[in-house]
């Protein structure tokens, strides 16, 4: 489920695009915003089918070893508890996961070299080995062997890393956030889940959250002009040209944010933005966009441009 700061960035990542390439078609910037946006529960889907994926190969070696010239008891009567995995099961057969495949049309296909290189990589460790060992069947033991390969064998496969930055230039933006929302859906699963039981949604209030993406995005853009102006009467020792592109864009962000959203505390604002920098621009930028948006937006409640409501909010 996506945060608000994650938005934010998805925001920043789609205006640094549009100011970019000169382009002024503001309709079609934001068209492609959401489109990376929605390409976010891809990722997430993609993430989810790795378990079937390796499963089956788990299955299909099982298959293979039998078939052999000189089999061994252990290929003709071999150990089926990964294969029979409880949190495998379900989100083989889970309905809400096998629509999101049809309709967005994923499929690891040609890509079963990384499969294998998974299963192999999860039946040499002492996870894997530990659970075979214990004959008994147990849902919690399931789910914590699920888990467990995701986070050490799935989530941090270079491979998979590679694959997912040649689908999207921000996927590895994407990718802490999404194996989050996995492992939020393997731990919603209990004994009770059914072939129905739902997979996470992508936003928490889609009309909220859509109602914000646009809103930041377009009044960005529309009040370009205006905000680059009190951008420039804060800085007077700087030439504009001489500060970072994504320092503008984060504080033109910010002063758009403080006053159309009446709701979010101007703390919160500066907050965000400043921890955004940190990790999309230089190193001394959080300091820089706090001392120059704690005078504007200072001055823009003076001047009555800058109105907060609701509780704890008014001024």
């Amino acid at each position: 489920m996506l945060n608000r700061r994650h938005l934010r960035i998805k925001i920043l990542q789609a205006l640094y695009a549009f100011f970019s390439s000169q382009n002024d078609n503001v309709a079609k910037g934001e068209k492609e915003l959401f489109h990376s946006i929605d390409k976010i529960y891809d990722l997430y889907v993609y993430l989810l089918l790795m378990f079937e994926e390796v499963r089956l190969f788990a299955a299909n070696k099982i298959e293979d070893d039998k078939k052999k010239r000189l089999p061994t008891e252990e290929d003709l009567n071999p150990n089926l508890k990964f294969i029979n995995n409880q949190i495998f099961h379900l989100l083989a057969n889970n309905a809400p996961l096998q629509r999101e495949l049809q309709q967005r049309k994923i499929a690891w296909g040609v890509e079963q070299e990384f499969v294998k290189k998974i299963f192999n990589i999860i039946r040499a460790s002492e996870e894997y080995e530990a659970y075979m060992s214990n004959r008994e069947n147990n849902f919690e033991e399931d789910r914590e062997l699920a888990i467990r390969i995701f986070k050490k064998y799935i989530a941090n496969f270079d491979l998979i890393h590679h694959y997912f930055e040649e689908k999207s230039i921000y996927w590895m933006d994407d990718l802490d956030l999404v194996c989050t929302m996995v492992i939020k859906t393997i731990k919603s699963f209990d004994e009770n889940s059914t072939t129905s039981s739902p997979l996470m949604a992508l936003y928490k209030d889609e009309a909220d959250e859509k109602e914000f993406i646009k809103g930041v995005f377009r009044k960005t853009i529309l009040n370009n002009d205006e905000h680059e102006k009190m951008i420039e009467d804060k800085t007077k020792n700087w030439e504009l040209e001489r500060i970072a592109m994504m320092d503008v864009l984060l504080m033109k962000m910010a002063i758009t944010e403080a006053r159309v959203f009446s709701t979010i505390p101007i703390k919160v604002t500066l907050n965000e933005y400043i921890e955004i920098s940190k990790f999309y621009s230089t190193p001394k930028s959080n300091v820089f966009i706090n001392g120059i948006l704690d005078k504007i937006f200072a001055e823009l409640k003076d001047e009555g441009k800058i109105k907060k409501i609701g509780r704890g909010l008014i001024e």
